[in-house]
């Protein structure tokens, strides 16, 4: 077990929506992402959330506060992973951190594709800021869910890795790889 087993952990949630940000309707695909983590996490965690416009300087300062100066040692990102124009949250990310995790985006492309086509259309990716994980997921609620339940599992480990807090799941829920001691 990590270190820091009883250390609360700080997680990220960062919706990247115009429409959401400037309130045209209410960001459904943040509470998915933290309805999800709540179901899936048992030990102590508190979320740091916020609701930003798809504005790549304004993504990388958000990402970078949460990183930094929140202390999370996980931030998932919704929205802003498709072809459109303003769709930049990847290229955001990127430019953020440290080492990139490509494999994360390749199994939720995969994972996706199980239900529907336009799935490599996805741009999602991951990528670690110091001792931060961060996760592009999509923007439907539906996809956020199958995406977290395709790449959770490797999550907690990927955290104790970079020496952060110890995260405890429900097994009954998702079931997470650690190798054994």
């Amino acid at each position: 077990m990590s270190n820091q087993e009883n250390t609360s952990a700080r997680i990220g949630v960062l919706t990247v929506s115009d429409r959401a940000s400037a309130g045209v309707y209410e960001d459904i695909s943040g509470q998915a992402i933290i309805d999800t983590l709540t179901d899936y996490i048992h030990s102590p965690f508190e979320v740091c959330y916020r609701v930003i416009p798809d504005e790549q300087a304004l993504i990388e300062k958000t990402l970078i506060e949460l990183a930094d100066h929140e202390g999370c040692c996980l931030i998932v990102t919704t929205g802003g992973t498709g072809p459109a124009k303003r769709d930049v949250t990847p290229e955001a990310t990127e430019a953020v951190c440290d080492r990139m995790m490509p494999g994360f985006g390749e199994l939720m492309r995969t994972e996706s594709l199980k239900y529907v086509p336009t799935a490599i259309l996805s741009r999602q990716t991951a990528g670690l800021r110091q001792q931060t994980l961060i996760v592009n997921l999509p923007g439907k609620p539906k996809a956020i869910r199958q995406c977290l339940d395709a790449v959770f599992p490797a999550i907690p480990y990927c955290i104790d890795l970079m020496e952060g807090p110890y995260l405890q799941c429900d097994e009954d829920v998702i079931s997470v790889f650690r190798p054994k001691s």
